[in-house]
């Protein structure tokens, strides 16, 4: 088997040492010849790097390196351009002159490579005088590829640099404009599309193709790219698993498919896929590449944990631009992976897009962040807790649940304020329990259950239905800051029965799941029966 091309950015690097290479040249091919100025956003480790790389070394004429890919008999391998390949992750950037400092170092040392003497004294100046002096000395016009252009715009939201860093960024770029006569092609990658940077709106050519169907599948693989490039892969990991060919790729597919640009297309993340091969583990491997710290607490304190359960519908406008000093909390969760197109419709001639959390690494990790976050309790243990507790469930251990819960919501802070205004003190306990059924829908969902959130019966509006595998938990949840657990619990299990919410799953094994919280305290009370008799 080719190896696991594992952390490998290199194009080069990947074919000299006979890694395996999902073939995407076609997708490149059709690329090249469209279009003049190009930028793709994707999340991060999602394979932009690569891409920048592979385009690279086509237009280097680099024939060699393609044998036995679509592209090898439809490009001119006579023709050689000169490539100036800049990648932002290495160019320092902490503030505006450490930014000049270092890019004027890197081109000087690009313009020495290629025996050409510079004598401007500014970067972009410099960018310039580089692009129009390699084009007069090879005779060919200059390729461009900027690998995570706006890494330091990101870097520095919040930082007093920020202004700074932007106005040497609007400077360089704008280079690209005034320069277009003597450019070949432009390739650009990141993960936003920064609106305070002006090439965007400078560059009247510049193609965006990140929801372009065209390009849907031209980073990640798709299903036919993955039976067939990992396919010894997948047989050898289903021995190891025991499980078959058909159970494995399910599996997999539930686990790292689903991202989609043109709600059509779903795509493996690379980053997590060739990991699950190289260790035969389910693990969210994507995930804990990046740190989401100050995305969960941007979910929390906006109150999008709930959201982000259920699928959210976006305009166009929602993708057009990005201002990292005013976040729109829907893009931003798109752009970064979080979420992704499941489906687009147009209306009208205007698209609306259909957002959801990808798949299941994506999910879980999401969950369980955000659990810790609203509980306080360890997520290093997170996942543990929550597989006893779904056990607990299953088995209808009451008393092993209801500690669990204890344990779980013992740090959860407590808000209600004593009040001698009636309305006041009714509208605290409808706040504190909605925020209890927030928890309590992380939760569940972690554990893999699909839940039907306030569930609309022809007898009323059920808390949650919670699905997995031939079983129904039907749940009602019940906060008061002064009543007793034993009245909220009779209370919840009883309108389950009044209402009659479980009729509709009667084929299957149902449980009913009454929780409650009395101020701080929690208790659960669980029935398993036979309700279909």
């Amino acid at each position: 088997m080719k190896k696991l091309p594992i952390g490998v950015q290199s194009f080069e690097e990947l074919r000299k040492e006979s890694y395996l290479y999902v073939d995407k040249t076609e997708e490149i091919h059709r690329l090249v010849t469209n279009s003049h100025i190009v930028f793709l956003s994707r999340p991060r480790r999602f394979g932009k790097s690569l891409l920048a790389s592979t385009l690279g070394e086509l237009y280097e004429g680099n024939k060699s390196l393609f044998e036995g890919l679509y592209i090898y008999d439809k490009w001119d391998w006579t023709q050689q351009y000169p490539v100036i390949r800049i990648d932002w992750t290495s160019i320092k950037h902490d503030s505006k002159e450490e930014m000049e400092r270092d890019m004027l170092t890197f081109l000087k040392r690009q313009a020495d490579l290629c025996g050409i003497s510079l004598v401007s004294e500014y970067a972009s100046s410099l960018f310039s005088e580089l692009i129009e002096s390699l084009h007069r000395k090879t005779g060919q016009k200059v390729v461009i590829l900027i690998d995570e252009y706006d890494s330091p715009i990101l870097d520095s939201v919040g930082k007093s640099e920020a202004e700074g860093v932007r106005e040497f960024l609007q400077s360089f770029y704008k280079i690209l404009k005034a320069t277009d006569d003597h450019l070949k092609f432009v390739f650009m990658t990141g993960v936003t599309k920064v609106t305070k940077v002006s090439i965007f709106s400078a560059l009247n050519s510049l193609k965006d193709i990140t929801l372009d169907e065209k390009y849907a599948s031209i980073c990640g693989y798709t299903q036919e790219e993955l039976e067939r490039d990992f396919s010894e892969y997948i047989d050898n990991t289903a021995v190891r698993l025991e499980m078959t060919r058909e159970d494995l790729l399910a599996k997999i597919r539930k686990w790292y498919d689903g991202y989609s640009w043109d709600g059509k297309t779903p795509v493996y993340n690379p980053f997590s896929t060739m990991p699950f091969f190289e260790h035969n583990e389910f693990s969210n491997y994507w995930f804990e590449t990046g740190t989401p710290t100050f995305l969960i607490n941007r979910l929390k304190k906006h109150g999008l944990a709930k959201t982000i359960l259920e699928p959210i519908v976006a305009s166009q406008t929602a993708f057009d631009s990005y201002d990292p000093e005013a976040l729109d909390d829907v893009p931003l969760l798109f752009q970064t992976g979080y979420l992704t197109v499941k489906n687009k419709e147009v209306t009208n001639g205007s698209p609306l897009y259909t957002l959801e959390v990808p798949n299941m690494e994506v999910k879980e990790s999401l969950m369980e962040h955000l659990l810790s976050a609203y509980t306080n309790y360890p997520l290093s243990t997170m996942s543990v807790l929550g597989r006893e507790m779904l056990q607990q469930i299953l088995v209808c251990d009451e008393d092993g649940f209801t500690n669990n819960m204890r344990r779980m919501f013992a740090d959860v802070p407590y808000t209600l304020k004593p009040s001698k205004e009636r309305n006041k003190a009714k509208a605290e306990n409808l706040e504190n329990e909605a925020r209890y059924h927030i928890i309590f829908q992380l939760w569940m969902t972690m554990l893999g259950f699909n839940i039907q959130s306030e569930k609309i019966t022809n007898r009323g509006r059920m808390d949650a239905v919670l699905l997995q595998d031939g079983v129904a938990v039907v749940v009602e949840l019940k906060y008061h800051a002064k009543k007793k657990l034993k009245t909220l619990l009779k209370q919840a299990i009883a309108q389950i029965y009044d209402k009659r919410y479980y009729e509709q799953f009667l084929d299957r094994k149902v449980i009913l799941l009454g929780i409650a919280f009395s101020g701080k305290d929690v208790g659960c009370r669980i029935e398993c029966r036979n309700l279909g008799m």
